[in-house]
């Protein structure tokens, strides 16, 4: 339970700078976090060596969500040695997603999506975390997600599965599961695997 002045203390570190390091050290997350309410805004970094799953890249977001931490519109810039690539994703009043990556142009609901999901990063899994308060949260909960893969901007629709487990939440995606913790305000402390934050 969360008293007042432990609450005065959490709105009082925001805007934050959050950042994540992968386990084998070959990525690097930095974003700065606004918080009204439920409201997010985030502007974030990635950056990526070579390795067996991706090509060297590096990549940008920029990330507004409306008051109930449902995501309105995500921008993302990813490059790579071939070239740079751009993709803007947002969602309408009839809670269609309109996406524009690469000259393809997509409308569609994703199955209902409220949440956006970048591979490879820990912060975006904050969101339906957020929402749905799974950090005090028993039950599994389905969550669809329109998925952008990283580092060729790929977007998809997909699924991601929370669970409550006994040292975390469970996880299960479709590149990963694993049981991660999160601070107070449901940002990511280790996603093991994937990283954790320093």
């Amino acid at each position: 339970m969360t008293n007042a002045a432990s609450g005065s203390e959490s709105a009082s570190r925001w805007p934050a700078i959050l950042t994540w390091r992968s386990h084998n050290a070959t990525r690097m997350e930095s974003v700065r976090v606004t918080l009204n309410g439920n409201r997010i805004r985030a502007a974030g970094r990635m950056i990526g060596g070579a390795c067996a799953d991706h090509p060297a890249f590096s990549a940008s977001y920029d990330l507004v969500t409306d008051e109930n931490g449902v995501t309105k519109r995500l921008s993302v810039r990813a490059t790579t040695s071939a070239g740079e690539r751009h993709a803007s994703i947002a969602r309408d009043e009839e809670n269609y997603w309109l996406v524009d990556a690469g000259g393809n142009h997509v409308r569609s609901t994703f199955a209902g999506a409220l949440d956006v999901d970048v591979v490879l990063s820990p912060f975006f899994n904050t969101l339906p975390i957020r929402r749905y308060g799974l950090q005090h949260a028993v039950d599994e909960i389905q969550v669809p997600v329109v998925y952008v893969r990283l580092p060729d901007l790929l977007v998809q629709e997909a699924s991601l599965t929370y669970s409550a487990a006994s040292d975390g939440i469970s996880v299960l995606s479709p590149v990963s599961s694993a049981t991660v913790t999160v601070d107070a305000d449901g940002f990511l402390l280790d996603y093991p695997g994937l990283a954790e934050r320093i």
